[in-house]
C-alpha cells in the first residue's frame, strides 16, 4: 500500500453582486466570491490537494481560467472530475483536513451540510471530512472582508 499527503491552498476576492458558495452549500450573504468557476475557495483548495497528493499539477491545470467550457461551472463537477482523475491512476481518499478563513459569514453552524456534500463527492465517510472555520483577526485582505481562503490537506491510499 502506498499512501501521500498532499496540500492545497486558494484565495478569491470578495465583491458585492457576487454568490458565495463554500464547500458546494450557498450562502446568503452580501459579499460573493470572483472567479471564473463559482469560485468556490474550499472546493479549489481540496481539489489542489487530492491533486497534488497524486502528482497531478493543479486545478488550473486541469480545467485553465482560460477555457469557455469552465465558465460559471459548479466546482462540485471539477471535484468530481478530480476524483474521477486519481481514480483512473488508482488512487483514493481517506481522508481531508480543511480550514476556511474569513470574517463573515459564520460557517460553523453549516459544517455539517459541507461534510454531507464532501463525504459523498469524496467517497469517504463524514467522519473522515474535518472542516474547520476561522477568521483573521480583522487583519489583512480576509479581515476587511476583500478575500477569503482556504487551505486543505488530503490522504491518498493506492492498494498494490
Amino acid at each position: 500500500m502506498k499512501i501521500r499527503v498532499g496540500y492545497g491552498i486558494d484565495v478569491h476576492q470578495l465583491a458585492e453582486g457576487e454568490t458565495l458558495f463554500i464547500g458546494g452549500v450557498k450562502f446568503d450573504y452580501h459579499l460573493g466570491t470572483v472567479g471564473h468557476s463559482d469560485a468556490d475557495v474550499l472546493l479549489h483548495a481540496i481539489s489542489d490537494a487530492i491533486l497534488g497528493a497524486a502528482g497531478l499539477r493543479d486545478i488550473g491545470y486541469h480545467f485553465p481560467d482560460t477555457s469557455g467550457e469552465y465558465k460559471n461551472i459548479d466546482s462540485k463537477i471539477l471535484l468530481k472530475r478530480v476524483i474521477s482523475l486519481i481514480e483512473e491512476n488508482n488512487w483514493r481518499v481517506e481522508n481531508v483536513d480543511a480550514t476556511v478563513v474569513l470574517e463573515q459569514p459564520k460557517v460553523n453552524s453549516r459544517i455539517h451540510e459541507i461534510k454531507d456534500v464532501l463525504s459523498t463527492i469524496l467517497k469517504v465517510t463524514k467522519d473522515a471530512v474535518g472542516i474547520k472555520a476561522t477568521t483573521s483577526e480583522k487583519l489583512g485582505y480576509v479581515g476587511a472582508e476583500k478575500g477569503i481562503q482556504a487551505h486543505a490537506v488530503a490522504l491518498l491510499i493506492k492498494d498494490e
